[in-house]
């Protein structure tokens, strides 16, 4: 994986890129950042910009031997560890155990979580661990000497799992083979042992930009840039939840949006009745979507409201629609009244409440918040 293809994080990718270029790259390197901001992703194209053989001051080639072996994670030289749980009863949960499982994962899902790695590995209700054992087998590999003649590196991936058994590692850190990297990579600093966050230099990640997720899911999923920048819009920064989102995402959002919105200010109960009918037949996720969308531009609606000036990060259609309804009747209280409708409904979707009662109540409560007649303390 090339520093190109991870979307976002231009600021890390410059410093992890300066200090190889200035020879001052640690030993030891943390790279943090939530679910979805591409810890892995990261971690891999740094892992092949060290064993590219071709590298330029901005990326690795992408063609060498050295870059073919960590795309497909069989670098004799790079050692890996996650978190696993016990093959079968009497062995103990180690890395080896799994390694083509984790080649196969990152393949398929370079941006998995780690519940999806364990559902992977079938580890139904168990909990992953990266074990005291796991750690003595780390410091025999990597003060083994290098099979190629070049640096060793170990990447692991999840550190807040290895809990007090990481304290094996300290010394290990502290003073590390000649030619060592160590690259381990978190979601929850805060759950990272003290005694390592220390001896590790820290690269932070930040939530992707919604034009960063949209550009990416076009270019690498050839989604359709209306869909792409609805889900952008919802994906939270978080890339994984993106790849969610167009999974569940069947259409365009935007048509049903303003259906909605034409309905609740025309008094059209006919239609009221045949947006529930059509909604209900819909997945769950997919409602949710629905419902997540129109929370979104209820919030770019208050925003156009306090600053009309401002320009709206949203296609020509819904920021027209977004401007129109700004101007409407509906006062602040209307519009946060109506978000939380929104919020309350998808609240009991998602806990399987029956899909077509919830929709139903859910217009019934906007329209009369439209027409002014109900208390906005709903």
């Amino acid at each position: 994986m090339n520093f190109s293809s991870v979307p976002g994080q231009a600021a890390a990718k410059h410093g992890l890129l300066s200090m190889w270029a200035n020879n001052t790259f640690p030993h030891a390197l943390l790279i943090t950042g939530a679910e979805g901001t591409g810890g892995l992703p990261m971690a891999l194209a740094l892992v092949q910009y060290i064993f590219c053989e071709n590298k330029t001051n901005a990326d690795s080639c992408g063609h060498c031997a050295g870059c073919s072996k960590i795309t497909r994670l069989e670098h004799a030289d790079l050692h890996l560890s996650f978190p696993t749980i016990a093959p079968k009863p009497g062995t103990k949960p180690m890395s080896r155990h799994y390694m083509q499982e984790f080649r196969e994962f990152v393949k398929q899902t370079p941006y998995g979580t780690t519940y999806d790695w364990l559902q992977y590995i079938d580890a139904e209700n168990k909990q992953g661990n990266i074990t005291a054992d796991e750690c003595r087998e780390i410091i025999e590999k990597l003060y083994l000497k290098s099979y190629e003649g070049g640096k060793k590196v170990l990447l692991m991936w999840r550190a807040e799992y290895l809990g007090k058994e990481g304290n094996i590692l300290l010394k290990l850190i502290e003073e590390p083979p000649a030619d060592t990297i160590m690259i381990f990579v978190a979601e929850d600093r805060d759950e990272i042992l003290t005694t390592i966050r220390s001896r590790t230099q820290e690269v932070r990640l930040m939530p992707l930009t919604a034009t960063e997720i949209a550009n990416a899911l076009m270019s690498r999923s050839q989604t359709d840039e209306r869909v792409a920048t609805q889900i952008s819009l919802m994906a939270g920064g978080s890339y994984t939840h993106a790849l969610h989102l167009l999974r569940h995402s069947e259409n365009d959002l935007f048509p049903e949006v303003r259906q909605i919105f034409n309905m609740l200010f025309t008094n059209n109960g006919v239609t009221i009745s045949k947006i529930v009918d059509e909604w209900s037949k819909a997945g769950r996720e997919q409602q949710k979507n629905l419902l997540q969308y129109i929370i979104y531009l209820m919030e770019y609606t208050i925003r156009a409201k306090l600053a009309p000036q401002l320009e709206l990060p949203l296609p020509a259609s819904e920021a027209d629609f977004v401007k129109k309804l700004a101007s409407s009747k509906l006062t602040f209280q209307g519009l946060a009244a109506i978000t939380k409708v929104l919020g309350e409904t998808m609240y009991y979707i998602e806990r399987n409440g029956h899909g077509k009662t919830q929709l139903h109540a859910m217009l019934i409560k906007m329209h009369r918040i439209v027409l002014g007649n109900m208390n906005y303390d709903v």
